[in-house]
């Protein structure tokens, strides 16, 4: 274990001296983690069988970077920053107010969704739009700070490469763990403010749009034929910061552990960031969205972790500790809530489900509540 004082002096030097580097706390956890990459080379995840952090893109057709366990310093840390309270979001001293040609542009592209929906097979398409926020004080650091001390129930998270340049975010959504022969995953779709209480009303829109990926998932699952005992939980509301989303839980079993690919390559990307049915809806968003996604969307974490698993420690099975076993460990999350830095800038990704039933209007004012996620940490 290391003070956060001297990891985030790491950090910096990693920086300065242009070294891959990624650091994180997973959702509930007081324990963050670092993984500094001894050197300056490029590694991808080519087949998902390699062992380190990913970070992968939405187009499944580019590059996903790895930052290896083998080739890194691991170092555990703890951050105690000042007690932030997640259910207050008013920024002092920042201008929220969008500029009108931006929503303009949204609302038309959400239209076009809604119109293609409605004369087409296609049931839901994911539409994005990214803003960029000019940050008087870009240090990665304090951003990553403010992230720890707001969303402790989130996967917040700062990673550097060369190749990619700086991300942070706080996503509150999992694509997948998996520890031996089991997995969980779940089907995350709908929005609406958190205002004190989880118990509350979904309007049907919403409700439809969940059922929808829960739907495709579950019936991408059946379709492996290494995945067995697939249970779903009942919809419940989960809270991810100031919002609420309709979350349902998915586990199962894999007969085959060489089988981690297909599952990924199965879930990803989720109807949750791209839509149903899945190619139609892909083909609309490279078509009409008129930025580049890069990561945002994409999937990060844990892949192939190996930890150690001790026999029970009473004195009949002393003679047998030294049988402990070593088990791989997959934990990944889908990049939402996100932000790039770039020349003194954040460029903030978001996005939202549309449907027949869906406003544009009202879509756009979504995208508008998701962004303040991010730009609540660029506040100093």
């Amino acid at each position: 274990m290391i003070n956060a004082v001297d990891l985030f002096s790491k950090l910096r030097t990693q920086l300065e001296k242009k070294r891959p580097f990624v650091a994180y706390r997973k959702p509930g956890m007081f324990q963050a983690k670092a993984l500094l990459q001894k050197d300056i080379h490029s590694h991808l995840a080519e087949d998902l069988s390699e062992s380190g952090f990913v970070f992968a893109p939405f187009d499944i057709r580019s590059k996903a970077y790895l930052i290896p366990s083998d080739e890194s310093e691991i170092f555990d840390f703890q951050f105690k920053g000042d007690p932030t309270d997640e259910e207050e979001q008013s920024f002092p001293g920042f201008d929220f107010e969008m500029m009108e040609e931006d929503q303009k542009k949204h609302e038309l592209l959400v239209q076009k969704g809604i119109d293609k929906i409605k004369e087409s097979d296609l049931k839901k398409v994911v539409l994005s739009r990214s803003e960029r926020v000019p940050v008087h004080d870009p240090d990665p650091i304090r951003i990553f700070k403010n992230l720890l001390e707001k969303y402790s129930s989130a996967m917040v998270y700062l990673w550097y490469h060369p190749d990619t340049g700086i991300w942070l975010g706080a996503t509150p959504e999992t694509l997948l763990k998996a520890e031996r022969n089991r997995f969980q995953t779940m089907a995350l779709a709908g929005t609406q403010l958190y205002k004190g209480e989880t118990d509350v009303e979904w309007q049907t829109k919403e409700v439809e749009e969940q059922l929808f990926v829960t739907d495709y998932i579950l019936d991408s699952l059946e379709k492996l034929p290494a995945i067995e005992k697939i249970q779903a939980s009942r919809p419940y509301s989960a809270k991810a910061g100031n919002l609420l989303h309709i979350c349902t839980d998915i586990s199962g079993h894999i007969k085959d552990k060489e089988s981690l690919k297909d599952l990924i390559e199965a879930l990803h990307p989720t109807p949750a960031v791209c839509g149903l049915p899945k190619e139609p809806a892909l083909k609309f968003i490279q078509e009409n969205e008129d930025h580049s996604r890069e990561f945002y969307s994409g999937y990060l974490g844990e892949l192939n972790f190996k930890f150690e698993q001790k026999r029970n420690s009473n004195k009949k099975n002393q003679e047998n500790q030294q049988f402990a076993s070593i088990s791989k460990q997959t934990d990944l999350y889908v990049n939402l809530r996100c932000m790039k830095l770039k020349e003194g800038n954040a460029r903030i990704y978001v996005g939202g489900g549309i449907t027949k039933d869906s406003n544009a209007a009202d879509e756009w004012m979504e995208t508008v509540n998701k962004s303040q996620t991010m730009k609540a940490v660029l506040v100093k």
